[in-house]
C-alpha cells in the first residue's frame, strides 16, 4: 500500500499551509525557500489539488476517482467534491473529535475500532450518509488512548451537521454538509479547472 511519508511540517510549508486544519499545534519557524517566486497558473491549480489530497490524506488515483465521482452527481463539481472528501468514514471520526489529526483517524478506523450503525466498517474511504450512527466500539472505550485523545479535542468546535457526545464516544451524522460548513482552506475551483483542460 503507497503512503505518503514526507514530513507533515515540511508539507505545510512548500503548501502554504497551516498546520491547525491538520490537527497538529506545532508550528514550523522556517520559511519557504519558494516564498517570493512568482507561480504559474498551472502552478496555482497544481498547489491547490496538491493541498486537499494532503489535508484528506487521499492519494491521486482516489482522488481522481472523487473527482469523476462529483462530475456525475448534479450541482457543482468542485462544491461536490469538497461534500465527498468531507463524508469520508476517517475525516469524520477526526471531526467529532474522536481522534487528533486524520491520520489518526485513519488508523483507529483501519484497526477496526469504529461501529457505523452497529456495525465494524474498517474502510477510512466509507461515505458516510445523513442519519448514520458513528461510535467507538464498546471494548474500546475504556482504552486510556480515547481518554488522552478527549482531552486534546476537547476543545475543538465540532461542525452544525454532526452531533456528538463526547461521553460515550457516540455521534449522528445529521445532514450531508454543505460547502459553507467545510473549513478547509481549498479553493476547489481551481481544481475543477486542472481537471478539466
Amino acid at each position: 500500500m503507497a503512503v505518503d511519508r514526507v514530513p507533515v511540517l515540511k508539507r505545510c510549508r512548500s503548501l502554504g499551509l497551516d498546520p491547525i486544519y491538520l490537527g497538529i499545534d506545532k508550528k514550523s519557524n522556517r520559511e519557504s525557500k519558494r516564498a517570493n517566486k512568482k507561480v504559474s497558473e498551472y502552478g496555482l491549480q497544481l498547489r491547490e489539488k496538491q493541498k486537499a489530497k494532503f489535508i484528506y490524506g487521499v492519494l491521486e488515483k482516489p482522488f481522481r476517482n472523487y473527482y469523476e465521482k462529483a462530475e456525475r452527481l448534479s450541482g457543482q463539481t468542485g462544491e461536490n467534491l469538497m461534500i465527498l472528501l468531507e463524508r469520508r468514514l476517517d475525516n469524520v471520526i477526526f471531526r467529532m473529535g474522536f481522534a487528533r489529526t486524520r491520520r489518526e483517524a485513519r488508523q483507529i478506523v483501519d484497526h477496526k475500532h469504529v461501529l457505523v450503525n452497529g456495525k465494524c466498517v474498517n474502510i477510512p474511504s466509507y461515505l458516510i450518509k445523513a442519519g448514520d450512527v458513528i461510535e467507538i466500539r464498546e471494548k474500546s472505550k475504556g482504552d486510556t488512548r480515547y481518554k488522552l485523545i478527549m482531552e486534546v479535542t476537547a476543545g475543538r468546535l465540532v461542525p452544525a451537521w454532526l452531533d456528538v457526545d463526547q461521553e460515550a464516544l457516540k455521534g449522528t451524522v445529521k445532514a450531508l454538509p454543505a460547502r459553507e460548513e467545510i473549513d478547509v482552506p481549498v479553493d476547489e475551483m481551481l481544481i475543477v479547472e486542472l481537471y478539466s483542460k
